[in-house]
């Protein structure tokens, strides 16, 4: 182990004791995008034990201009992100412990297999799901690592139970558009800046080196850069983190339809409706399919739907639940 993390263990701050400490620690990544690839590639050469990875979406071209762990080959197949990210994990170090999960983040998910990890890294590019995550972290008393990214600009934020104020005492009103990648786009200076920042805190907490988390954020195009602290920001009435919590969003229930944002997609859940039953459908009706061993990819009525195991279809080209129900029924009969 030495030799492997040399360089690391040179950086006083971290040494062998640290780096001991890195190599007993698991670590959840929740989205494999732009920045879920930067921190998986950096927690694995760093030499954490475990990784458990999860996302919902698969790799298309447009994600290939900074999702740096994957390849055309990849797009072209189609493949689940935390497939190809647990691949390439692999050959980057072949001892570390992979959970991949092709999943919809909820709090279920979350209760499964998340009460154990060390740390929970904010990957994702909506504030739902960070929102659960905060809830989930302060109920069990996991720090987790809030960052996000777009255009040029990039913010990020170390969360601590028992040390920090809150997500919802720092960002009580949170942005009413949520603008991402998808939307006005983003460049790859700002997604490593994001990451870095990310990556620094995870080291630190990974190595139960004690610090005051700050909140960062700037514009990388425009060279502007902030830094302020947060620890005074706490919310005695806050359901979160407050004296009375009740963590009101590991209590929402999923919804059958949701809007994926930015992405003219709206996902749509049904348990009922396995591949083989789809497969047979489609075959019964002449409806030409590409298939792989994680999902079926189809055209109906002018619309690409993507189909996962467990009922979780992708259905592209419209933005509202409304026009998913349709299109469902005239499916589904």
């Amino acid at each position: 182990m030495n030799e492997r993390y040399s360089r690391q263990i040179l950086f006083e701050n971290i040494g062998v004791e640290g780096q001991e400490k890195i190599a007993q620690k698991h670590v959840l990544i929740i989205g494999m995008g732009a920045l879920g690839t930067h921190l998986a590639d950096g927690l694995a050469r760093a030499g954490v034990r475990k990784l458990t990875i999860v996302d919902r979406d698969y790799i298309e071209f447009s994600n290939l201009q900074r999702q740096t762990m994957y390849t055309e080959q990849d797009a072209k197949e189609a493949l689940p992100k935390v497939i190809a990210a647990e691949s390439r994990l692999k050959e980057i170090r072949e001892d570390i412990e992979i959970d991949a999960y092709i999943e919809q983040v909820n709090a279920l998910f979350l209760e499964k297999h998340a009460q154990n990890v060390d740390l929970i890294l904010d990957a994702t590019d909506n504030f739902d799901t960070r929102l659960l995550v905060n809830d989930f972290a302060y109920k069990y008393n996991i720090p987790w690592i809030y960052g996000g990214v777009v255009q040029s600009t990039y913010i990020e934020a170390a969360f601590i139970p028992g040390q920090t104020p809150c997500f919802n005492c720092v960002m009580p009103q949170l942005p009413v558009i949520n603008m991402t990648c998808d939307t006005v786009g983003v460049i790859q200076p700002a997604v490593t800046m994001t990451t870095s920042l990310q990556l620094r805190d995870a080291l630190k907490i990974l190595t139960e080196t004690p610090f005051t988390p700050k909140l960062t954020y700037g514009d990388i195009w425009e060279g502007t850069h902030y830094t302020f602290g947060f620890s005074r920001m706490f919310d005695p009435h806050c359901t979160t983190c407050g004296e009375h919590p009740t963590y009101p969003h590991l209590h929402e229930t999923d919804q059958q339809f949701a809007t994926l944002c930015g992405r003219d997609t709206v996902q749509y859940s049904n348990e009922n409706i396995t591949q083989e039953m789809l497969k047979q459908y489609l075959e019964a009706h002449h409806i030409h399919y590409h298939a792989n061993p994680y999902m079926l990819r189809f055209e109906f009525n002018g619309h690409r739907i993507v189909s996962f195991s467990g009922g979780r279809m992708l259905i592209h080209g419209m933005t509202k639940p409304t026009e998913a129900i349709k299109l469902m029924n005239q499916l589904l009969g």
